[in-house]
């Protein structure tokens, strides 16, 4: 990872934990301090077990702690799964030795072995996820219990499948733990920052255009989907968005945004406040490595580097977390990333499919114009 002050991203821990605690029947174990447990597990909002090592295990060696608490979980019912972090890393413990005859998951996952997308996919790979040719239905991936629209793009997406008349296979990785072994051979994505790497991709679910493209393919593979309902939808919903932006516009002029995002997000929100909103992209500040974009596109994963961003821009609009929200105090501010303290959420709401856009632009439209009162 480049080397940054302040950074805003988790590391591998977090991801592979963030995979591993969205399915059901796996109790995650954190190897590491009191540091590494308490911070994925305010992040995630998920139950994780840590082993909370401390000096004199640093010292001695960790095993007895670590076989303590395994033994512990013993009696759940749960497949255990044991994520290692820096310490024990560092320390050179051979900890898939130490527990060569226990039925656990080992993922190798210190955090400075990368980003949060990183441990996420490393952890999924360990679990080996399978096709089985006799699954009917599509596989959704981009679940992540670290993003926080995680849970409503799930039942967007799903509300979508029901539309179509297509059947939801594996959710990678909000699901039962055996279905990991029996995925459909097609997927579609609400993340591509997380791909499951199952079956064949059929598109994405974040913006209009994508999921009618996406929708279109599912239509080609999947013999019984009826996807009519679901392009009528979208084209009265994209009606809608069109018309309440035309309102806006007809007042106010266009907004210049600075978004900070997972790749993936961010090209989301750029492609809609330039389609509909006719808006500025000044910068996407990434905070994971930058794919292709026709926007302009530079890595942020530093506080110094987001007041930089903001300073040098002026932004009219700030897409971002918590921080940035901080940061652009006086300007117009909608979170799509974590963290998002400060709220209170409660509902499950959507980014990716029809909803999800909805959602953004309304945050975007309301937050515009409360700045303009």
């Amino acid at each position: 990872m480049p080397e940054c002050d302040n950074p805003l991203w988790p590391c591998a821990m977090t991801g592979a934990a963030a995979c591993l605690a969205g399915f059901e029947g796996v109790a995650v174990v954190i190897h590491g301090s009191s540091g590494c447990y308490y911070y994925p597990t305010t992040l995630l909002h998920a139950p994780l077990h840590g082993t909370f090592i401390l000096e004199n295990e640093v010292i001695f060696g960790s095993e007895d702690r670590l076989r303590e608490v395994i033994c512990s979980l013993g009696g759940t019912g749960k497949r255990i799964a044991v994520i290692t972090t820096c310490v024990p890393a560092i320390l050179g413990e051979d900890i898939q030795s130490i527990l060569a005859d226990e039925d656990v998951i080992l993922v190798d996952s210190p955090g400075f072995s990368g980003d949060v997308e990183a441990g996420y996919k490393n952890a999924l790979a360990r679990l080996g996820p399978g096709i089985d040719p006799d699954a009917t239905g599509v596989n959704i991936e981009g679940a992540c219990l670290f993003d926080p629209f995680s849970g409503g793009n799930v039942q967007e997406v799903m509300r979508l499948f029901a539309l179509a008349s297509v059947p939801a296979a594996t959710v990678f990785c909000q699901d039962r733990l055996e279905k990991v072994y029996h995925a459909a051979p097609w997927t579609v994505s609400t993340n591509a920052d997380f791909p499951s790497g199952t079956g064949k991709t059929l598109g994405g679910t974040l913006g209009f255009d994508a999921i009618r493209a996406t929708f279109h393919e599912i239509g080609s593979h999947v013999e019984e989907a009826d996807i009519d309902p679901v392009l009528l939808e979208i084209r009265q919903q994209e009606e809608r968005v069109v018309r309440a932006c035309d309102k806006y516009l007809q007042r106010f002029d266009p907004p210049a945004a600075v978004i900070f995002a997972g790749h993936s997000y961010g090209q989301f929100a750029a492609e809609v406040l330039d389609h509909y909103l006719d808006a500025e992209i000044c910068c996407i500040g990434s905070r994971n490595a930058a794919g292709a974009s026709q926007f302009p596109v530079t890595r942020a994963d530093g506080i110094l580097q987001v007041h930089e961003l903001i300073r040098a821009h002026t932004p009219d609009l700030v897409i971002g977390s918590s921080f940035e929200r901080a940061i652009s105090k006086d300007i117009a501010f909608v979170g799509i990333v974590p963290p998002l303290r400060g709220t209170v959420r409660l509902s499950p709401a959507p980014l990716a499919g029809v909803n999800g856009t909805l959602s953004f632009v309304e945050q975007v439209l309301n937050a515009c114009m409360d700045r303009k009162a």
